[in-house]
Order: structure tokens, then sequence, then C-alpha cells
């Protein structure tokens, strides 16, 4: 928005001419994360101080911790928070003509739709379960197979028109369309190492990574500050690829692949390290506000868009390894049990609670650090992520 407006002045008067260094990206993230950090912790107060007088206070589960008992009535859905902070940063700084922008907003706003639901009826409902599995699933399938199939052909081409006459290319074929290298799933620390996947391959991908990585940021979410600063470290160093594939300079000369228009996906990123970090300053131990459903399945899904578009679906693996070990876990966890049971009659368990953070916590932990050291995991697997843009 602002960028247009400087774009528009410039040309009513060569007196604007000074606002031509709001054309540079890398001054637009870093206003952008100013800007969301800012109105995170302004409008943090009242967010909460309207929670609490909405009596939208978290649920405990009977099964919880015996040491989470006390979080109970602690006012939830605070992603609202982070939400509004990258919402109003990114269309502030964000050039609004790119259609990278708007499908990892509208992903973003999306899942955070799906998030609000669950926790509404959480609170509303005093349902401590929310919404049910099987629902909360069909409609992230609905908004993750609706980006795989746009993100498809439009990392393909430079322009929504191509896009669609892509898409109807596509169609007129019999579903059998080749797609570009840059499409193609690549190999982190080996140069142009690319396995082509063809249209349905990358749909599935996509499909997998943006709705996995929205509930693996959720299973995540379970203690003070615990999701909230790796997604801060991930999405900042998703930032750093998203400038990387924008720049045709930087992509050539790193050997990754150029993707037009993926370089503003950086103010974005930038807004969500930004409003991440204001959302922390509430959030850190003893929380006064927990983001809820609405903040976790809103977050993941960005991350696993993000990465999609820069084509670094392995590194958010790698980077997200937090993510991923928590994931794990309950699966590992929920197939063990029911293996055992239907066997032996009796369920059993790997750990001793899932997901991996409370089993820390029973193993005697203490929360803030089983908090720390997970951050400080995360840092390290970041670093490695960003070591991939040149050990090639």
């Amino acid at each position: 928005m602002l960028l247009s407006l400087a774009q528009w002045l410039q040309g009513v008067s060569p007196d604007f001419g000074y606002l031509r260094v709001f054309q540079y990206l890398t001054l637009r993230a870093v206003l952008a994360a100013m800007t969301a950090l800012l109105i995170g912790l302004l409008a943090g107060p009242f967010v909460i101080r309207r929670l609490t007088e909405l009596k939208i206070g978290q649920p405990i589960r009977g099964y919880a911790m015996q040491s989470h008992l006390s979080k109970s009535g602690t006012p939830t859905m605070g992603g609202v928070l982070i939400l509004l902070a990258i919402g109003v940063s990114t269309l502030l700084w964000s050039d609004l003509s790119n259609r990278f922008v708007w499908i990892v907003l509208l992903v973003t706003l999306g899942f955070g739709a799906i998030g609000w639901a669950d926790d509404w009826r959480k609170v509303v409902n005093k349902d401590p379960e929310g919404m049910r599995s099987r629902e909360k699933y069909i409609w992230q399938s609905v908004i993750g197979l609706t980006a795989a199939l746009y993100l498809v052909f439009s990392i393909s081409e430079i322009s929504n028109g191509r896009v669609v006459e892509l898409f109807f290319n596509w169609v007129r074929s019999g579903f059998d369309v080749s797609l570009p290298p840059k499409a193609g799933l690549l190999v982190p620390f080996f140069k142009e190492v690319s396995y082509p996947l063809g249209v349905f391959g990358f749909v599935i991908l996509t499909y997998l990574v943006i709705v996995g990585s929205s509930n693996a940021v959720n299973l995540t979410d379970g203690l003070d500050g615990l999701a909230i600063m790796p997604v801060v470290m991930v999405g900042a160093s998703l930032g750093v690829f998203a400038y990387v594939t924008g720049s045709a300079v930087y992509s050539k000369y790193l050997l990754f692949p150029h993707i037009p228009g993926s370089g503003e996906l950086l103010v974005f990123c930038s807004a969500m390290a930004g409003a991440g970090l204001a959302f922390l300053w509430f959030n850190t131990h003893p929380a006064q506000v927990f983001m809820g459903d609405v903040g976790a399945l809103a977050l993941g899904g960005a991350l696993g868009t993000v990465a999609i578009i820069v084509r670094q679906e392995i590194v958010l693996a790698i980077m997200g390894g937090v993510f991923v070990v928590e994931a794990l876990s309950v699966m590992l966890q929920v197939v063990y049990f029911k293996y055992t049971r239907k066997r032996y009659g009796e369920g059993r368990r790997i750990l001793r609670m899932a997901p991996l953070h409370h089993h820390f916590e029973k193993c005697g932990w203490k929360e803030t650090q089983v908090v720390v050291r997970f951050w400080i995991i995360t840092m390290l697997l970041c670093l490695v992520g960003l070591s991939t843009l040149k050990l090639r």
C-alpha cells in the first residue's frame, strides 16, 4: 500500500524522488518487522483485556500435566493479535500486486479461521477437545489443495494470466503437462539436484507440507513460548531464502532456482517475525495469553506455504525439526498404543506423555528448561538450514 503511494507521489512531482528508497525490498522488510512488533506490543494489553472480559479462557484437559492446572482460565485465542499485526504490516509494506503475497496471506487467514472455530467451541461450548479431528482435517484439506493447485502453475509462470493458460493447457492435454526443473523437489547440499514431481506429485507434496506444518506447529504449542520462538526463527530464515530465489543475481550465483516475485515474501516473513516477538512478550512464562489454534494453525500453514514457493520443503523439515519431532512423537505414540492394545489387550506407550515436550516434563525438566532448550535446538537447525545457501 505504502509502496504504491510512494510510486504515485514520485509520478506527481520530482520533489518526492527520495521516496524511491521504499523500492528497496530489504528496507521494507525491516519496516514491516518494526511495524508488526509495534502493533503487537501496543495492541497486546487491549486484546488480553478484552479476551479476559469475554471470559475466553483456556480449558485444561483432565489428563493434562498437574503443573498446568494453574493455567486454566488464562486468555486464549491470542493468535488474533499475531494475525492482526502480520496482516496490517504486510498490507502496508508489501507490493500488493504480488500474487505470492496474497496466496500466503489467504492460506494464513484460512487456517486462522479454522483455528478460530476450534477455539470458539472450546470456550463457548466448554469442550476441551474443540473441533473434531475429521472436520478440522476436511477444512484444512480444502485450503491446502486449493493452494496447491494454484501454486503448481504459479511457480512455473510469472503472471496470473499465464497461470490460467497453463492450467487449461494441462486439462486439454489430458492432465499431462511437464513442469520446469524449478518446480521439482530440490535436495539441499547438492548442486542443481532436483527430482521432477509432475503436476500431481507437486500438488500432493504441497498439500502434505502445508497441512502437515500447520498441525505440527499446533501440536508444539503446549508450553509458554514454546512454539512462537521457533516460528520466528524458521520464518526469518525462510525470508532469506525468499530474498535469494526472488533475485536473478543471487539465485544464479548460489545455484538456486529463480522464482520471480518470491522475494516479496521477505516482507511477509519479516512481519511474521516482528508479530511473533511481540506476542512472545506476553506469552513468555508465566504466559498472560495463549495463541490458541487460531494462531498455531495459521502460522504453521504460513511456514509451509512460503517453503513451497521458495522450493525449500526439505530445508523446512530441517529447520523446523522441533515441529517435525513433536508431530512424530504423537503419531508414534498413538500407533503404538493402538497396536499394543489390539495385540496384548492393553495399550502401551513409547513416551511417558505426548507430545514430546510433555515427556520431558514427566522426566523432571521444568517448563522453562524444555522451552529454552527447544529454542536452542531450533536455532542450531536454522543455522544448518541457512548453510545450504552456500554449501552445495
